[in-house]
């Protein structure tokens, strides 16, 4: 049962095609990109961050997506042709996974969000059946309806709709902001300000946006070959392409608020960017309570991924002190809890924990080995790690900041490359 209404017509969602960025590295998250990219990142016990926004396509009615590939893209790329295979050409969909590779006059990588897209207009040229470009970035957390803005997209006339939030005046320096009218008309646009803009009859409230557009596709292209003809431009939807429509054109702001994917007990509009250990951290945590503030249970809204054939978690040994016991924490397929104790964390696929050691507050991602007599608080575990036997993490503030990386609110990453450093 939703909360938040969600449309039953997909009309236009049919119409159209997402196009998803996913070239970022997604530097803040630290070591956990030197090897994948940031929507390739592992979140809620069998998902990658991408995910979401393929799925809330998919749920919305989108049959064609797009997805452009840069930085560290062989995991990405792995995960989508694992995950999403299933688009078939007879039912008229697609599903184009788009590197960055010789589509111009020379190899070259894109320059910006805006050439990403410009580079493949050829493939977005070919359905003819489309009318209508959704651009969506890649590594957010939410569910979204993209029909009930591709909705107001039309009713607007707009020349681009734009996904927005709203944030504190504080929180809205780090994002692009949108100055608006009575009716959300977009009358600037301001990347990261300084002093952002409130929405009227509001002192401390901005709208931000999502990295979210809809635009017609024909005038989608019209825009990406002006741009790349400018000399100068940064080939950036936020920082050019947008800018320049809020000046000439018509741009119209879309809250998400009016097409968030509300289930059963969720009550906040929920959207998260993880892009810092810390919020990486909450936000997986946010699931391991018992009113999760995202709902990811709901059959009505799915969130798609690749799924590995493993058995089901097993908790074993049931002795004193020595008690496979797991308390409000996600644990996944193939994981062993072996006389171990596991608190408030979520668990990746394969995870093995070992006798008498204790986990509390970890994220922790596949087929991560803990040994035994060892104790985790407060840490984010990459994958494939090896925990050796009696390690301690999170008692001793000096020593996990000078074996980890270790943020200021008491957050420790661990990476293979850091263990193998270890001397006991």
């Amino acid at each position: 049962m939703h909360n938040k209404a969600f449309s039953s017509n997909r009309r236009l969602a049919e119409k159209s095609m997402a196009f998803v960025l996913a070239g970022g590295r997604g530097s803040r998250l630290k070591d956990m990109t030197e090897v994948r990219a940031k929507p390739a990142v592992y979140f809620g016990g069998k998902f990658r961050i991408i995910d979401f926004a393929l799925s809330n396509a998919m749920n919305s009615g989108i049959k064609r997506i797009g997805v452009a590939t840069q930085y560290k893209q062989h995991s990405l790329i792995r995960h989508l042709q694992r995950g999403w295979n299933f688009y078939r050409a007879e039912r008229n969909e697609s599903f184009d996974i788009m590197p960055a590779s010789q589509t111009m006059s020379e190899t070259r990588w894109y320059e910006g969000t805006a050439d990403a897209v410009y580079q493949n207009i050829h493939i977005m040229a070919a359905h003819s059946n489309v009318e209508y470009i959704v651009i969506l970035a890649g590594d957010h957390i939410y569910k979204m309806d993209y029909e009930l803005m591709l909705e107001e997209h039309v009713n607007s006339g707009a020349d681009v709709t734009i996904g927005c939030l709203q944030v504190s005046k504080e929180e809205a320096k780090g994002f692009g902001v949108m100055h608006v009218d009575d009716t959300d008309m977009i009358t600037d646009f301001l990347e990261k300000p300084e002093d952002p803009p409130t929405i009227p009859g509001e002192t401390d409230i901005c709208l931000a946006s999502m990295g979210i557009y809809v635009f017609d596709k024909n005038f989608l292209f019209e825009q990406l070959r002006r741009d790349a003809a400018e000399e100068g431009s940064d080939r950036d939807f936020g920082k050019n392409v947008i800018p320049y429509i809020v000046k000439n054109g018509k741009a119209q702001a879309h809250r998400f608020t009016k097409s968030c994917v509300r289930s059963e007990g969720e009550e906040e509009a929920y959207w998260r960017d993880v892009g810092t250990v810390d919020a990486y951290m909450e936000a997986n945590l946010d699931l391991t309570s018992f009113e999760p503030a995202l709902n990811l249970y709901d059959k009505d809204w799915p969130i798609w991924t690749y799924s590995e054939l493993v058995p089901g978690a097993k908790f074993i040994h049931d002795e004193v002190g020595r008690r496979g016991a797991a308390v409000n924490s996600v644990i996944s397929g193939g994981c062993i809890i072996s006389g171990a104790r596991v608190d408030q964390s979520l668990l990746f696929t394969g995870c093995y924990i070992h006798s008498y050691s204790t986990l509390k507050r970890c994220i922790v991602l596949p087929y991560v080995d803990v040994e035994e007599v060892c104790q985790l608080t407060n840490v984010v575990i990459d994958r494939g790690v090896k925990i050796p036997r009696g390690l301690a993490v999170g008692n001793d503030p000096k020593l996990d900041a000078k074996r980890f990386y270790r943020t200021k609110s008491g957050i420790c990453l661990i990476t293979q490359p850091m263990i193998d450093k270890l001397d006991f």
